[in-house]
């Protein structure tokens, strides 16, 4: 399953498509109730999805739909279903048992059975199972990686940098009020401090600019003059060692308007390349080497590749918030921690802390 912090509702695949590996199949569980239209479960418990909830007048069943950033989006009825996780068992456990949808990337989908929802909603995952905590730890090889839910010590771990998590109980037009919001505070490229104000991080009037850690986005986005202003000082430092690809029609994935032509196909180092610090309240996330650009697959100029700028500006994908993604999030264990109220991360081989618990390809 997808593990996606920036969102609520949980959900299986419930309808078999030729490209789907593995689907639940409702008809076979004696535990198995969907949710009626006239529920009062239907109206009250899906009140902070984006979507409200409907009626699907087929089968009077409680039909939801989801979208998420990358365009793709899908829709079924909720149901109740008995979740076990290790020697947690949750009965009644609310999900979405979905039927169809649109993909942007359907072979990647093809792999995945559904998608747990661990934001801070009463749907979520996370919030339905009454986990105190949870940890993740994304290999930056491929999709493998760690989850722990409960409380988790190691002392192979060492210290978490924390930041506190943002709440406002207001509701507002362009805030996230169950999200895993952050205070950004600035950025620095190198040993350089951006020269922004702090007004250009917080949230306004209308909830806009809040900082989001969202494991279901893959790049991190900023707001348009934030990202204009990142986007200018990693030119002005890199101008010696990276070349522009000026194609002014090319943008990856609609936001990411700064690539490069980096020569030969091989995987090439990017070690000299400045750090981009994202800064925190009381904690610091360090972006380097071949974090900072991702090859753009299939395109090749002649014997060169293409590589873009991991930070992209969420003014052009219409997000009205700063949203730090999965490909930052590689090879740092991320700690959720819902009784402090706050989020702590540390740099470490995801790939070694697999093989420490056990759990990893050795």
């Amino acid at each position: 399953m997808v593990l996606d912090t920036g969102s609520e509702l949980s959900w299986l695949h419930c309808k078999k498509t030729p490209n789907f590996n593995s689907v639940f199949t409702p008809q076979v569980s004696k535990s198995y109730k969907p949710v009626p239209c006239g529920s009062p479960v239907c109206k009250t418990r899906t009140r902070d999805l984006p979507v409200p909830a409907s009626c699907d007048p087929n089968n009077k069943l409680c039909h939801v739909a989801v979208s998420y950033a990358d365009a793709s989006s899908i829709e079924g009825n909720l149901a109740h279903e008995n979740f076990v996780i290790g020697s947690s068992t949750q009965p009644g456990f609310l999900f979405g048992c979905m039927d169809s949808g649109y993909s942007s990337n359907s072979e990647e989908d093809s792999k995945t059975t559904g998608l747990m929802g661990m934001n801070r909603g009463s749907l979520s995952f996370v919030s339905q199972m009454g986990f105190p905590k949870f940890s993740y730890c994304i290999s930056g090889f491929d999709s493998s990686g760690v989850l722990l839910l409960g409380d988790a010590r190691f002392s192979w771990l060492g210290e978490l940098n924390y930041t506190p998590l943002i709440q406002i109980s207001d509701p507002l037009p362009y805030y996230d009020r169950v999200a895993y919001t952050v205070q950004l505070e600035g950025i620095k490229v190198g040993n350089k401090i951006l020269n922004l104000p702090r007004s250009a991080f917080v949230p306004d009037h209308t909830g806009a600019g809040q900082t989001m850690v969202d494991s279901g986005t893959q790049f991190t986005f900023l707001m348009g003059p934030v990202y204009t202003a990142l986007r200018n000082e990693f030119l002005q430092q890199t101008r010696r060692v990276l070349q522009v690809y000026n194609d002014p029609n090319f943008v990856f994935q609609g936001a990411m308007d700064l690539c490069y032509r980096v020569m030969g196909l091989s995987r090439p180092s990017f070690s000299n390349l400045p750090r981009v610090s994202l800064m925190f309240q009381g904690a610091e996330m360090s972006v380097s080497g071949e974090r900072l650009l991702y090859r753009v697959p299939d395109m090749n100029k002649g014997s060169d590749s293409v590589y873009c700028f991991t930070f992209g500006n969420s003014d052009l994908l219409g997000i009205e918030a700063f949203v730090i993604g999965h490909h930052h999030q590689q090879n740092v264990w991320m700690e959720f921690d819902l009784v402090k109220s706050r989020v702590g991360f540390a740099e470490i081989r995801c790939d070694l802390a697999g093989q420490r618990l056990g759990i990893g390809p050795l």
